[in-house]
Formats: structure tokens, sequence, C-alpha cells
């Protein structure tokens, strides 16, 4: 699944007639790249989320054969529903029949999504996310029983969902998942929310969120015109 019901407003006034995951890196539209690496990782079936734009996103999908694939859009009319909303509005599309990528349609990365998508298989967790050290204000808690909590240290947030064991690690997330599909049962929040809201509870439960290292893999969040350059410079290499 891929999420591209976004507004992209840091990156006006590009965004301003269509949707962020529609601006193009190298000529080709982000949301294209995104789509070309789960596919190369072996996703035969894609849901994408859309809001802002939709049917732009629509038309660029038929124009593009969907990808040679099934596509199915989920479409938040009102107003973005966040991570969490998006899926559990797309939850209906799912097919259940085994683990799935939830991947942010801004995230420009050459983390190995294969490799990701067998270590979530091997550990029997019920999501596997992908983390890396980096300078940021908001951190996601691992210890040595997976994910343990958040903060934000702009905010002087720090929540904990259970008792920490063994050392704890500050780790910057990278907006790439794999969820197995027992967790959308647990999914119980309603309207625009972050799934960062049903993980941490899960957690407190003793239910398994593991990390994935991508450090040393390239990785861009496009959300401001800076950093577009700068994916446009790495497509350009």
């Amino acid at each position: 699944m891929l999420l591209a019901a976004g507004l992209g407003t840091r990156l006006r006034p590009l965004t301003d007639d269509r949707p962020k995951a529609l601006i193009e890196i190298g000529g080709v539209p982000i949301l294209e790249r995104v789509t070309q690496r789960l596919i190369a990782a072996g996703a035969d079936r894609l849901i994408v989320n859309v809001h802002h734009f939709a049917d732009r996103i629509r038309e660029y999908i038929d124009s593009r054969d969907g990808f040679g694939v099934e596509v199915r859009v989920s479409v938040e009319e009102e107003q973005p529903l966040e991570t969490g909303g998006g899926l559990r509005r797309a939850a209906p599309l799912l097919r259940r029949d085994a683990p799935f990528f939830l991947h942010n349609a801004d995230i420009l990365t050459d983390l190995p999504l294969a490799e990701m998508y067998r270590s979530h298989q091997e550990s029997g967790a019920l999501a596997t996310l992908a983390v890396m050290e980096r300078e940021t204000s908001r951190y996601l808690l691992f210890d040595d029983m997976g994910l343990l909590g958040r903060a934000d240290e702009r905010k002087e947030v720090r929540i904990e969902a259970r008792t920490p064991v063994g050392p704890v690690r500050k780790l910057a997330f990278g907006g790439v998942h794999v969820i197995s599909p027992a967790f959308i049962d647990h999914i119980t929040e309603d309207g625009a929310f972050s799934i960062l809201d049903p993980y941490l509870r899960v957690a407190g439960q003793g239910m398994r969120i593991e990390p994935f290292r991508i450090d040393g893999y390239r990785w861009i969040d496009i959300g401001k015109p800076e950093q577009l350059e700068e994916a446009r410079r790495w497509v350009g290499e």
C-alpha cells in the first residue's frame, strides 16, 4: 500500500496544481519510482490512498496500465486520514493472505525491500519498521523486545508503552513498514490518526513491532524543496 493522500503544502507552489506523488524526479513521478521498486521486490498488487487531486492520480495510474499489476485506489474524500486512518479505510481492499508493505509515496530510498520483507517473515512480528540513526527531533524507542515508545524532543514528549527490557535505542523512522494482516484487527481508532497509536498500544500488550536497520542506505523524505532537489541530484548521478 502506498500512502499518497498528503497535501504537500511545504512543496508549494509545485503542489498547487498536482498531488505531491506526481511531482517528477528525473522525469518520472515519485509515485512511479516507489511503485517500481515495490514491484521489483515482489509486490503483485497495489493499493494507493488518495485525497489531494485524487483524479489526477487515478488518471496517471490508468495511463500506465496499473504499472503492470492490479491496482486499487482508496479515496479519502473529506480529509487525509494519516497513516493509521488511511490503512484502516483501505483494510477491505487488502487480501490478508500474506504480510504487505506500507510505504510513504514521498520516500526515495535504496533500502533492500526484499530483505526487509524476509526479515519480517522470519521474526514473526506484527510489523517491521525501517529505522536508522539520523538527526531528528522525533524518534522511535526500541529495546530488546522491539518497539517501546516514541519521543518528540521539540515538544519534550516521551511515551513508553511498557517497562523497558534491556538498553533503549533512539532511532528515526524511515516511512516504510512491513505489516502482518493480523495487525489490522488490532486497530480500534477512528478518523485521522497516526499508525503509531495502535503500534504503541499493541507493543504495550506484549506484541512485537521489530526494527529493520537501514543505516548506510540512501534515504530522502521529499517534503521540502531542498529535499526534492537532493533527490533530483541523486537520480541524475
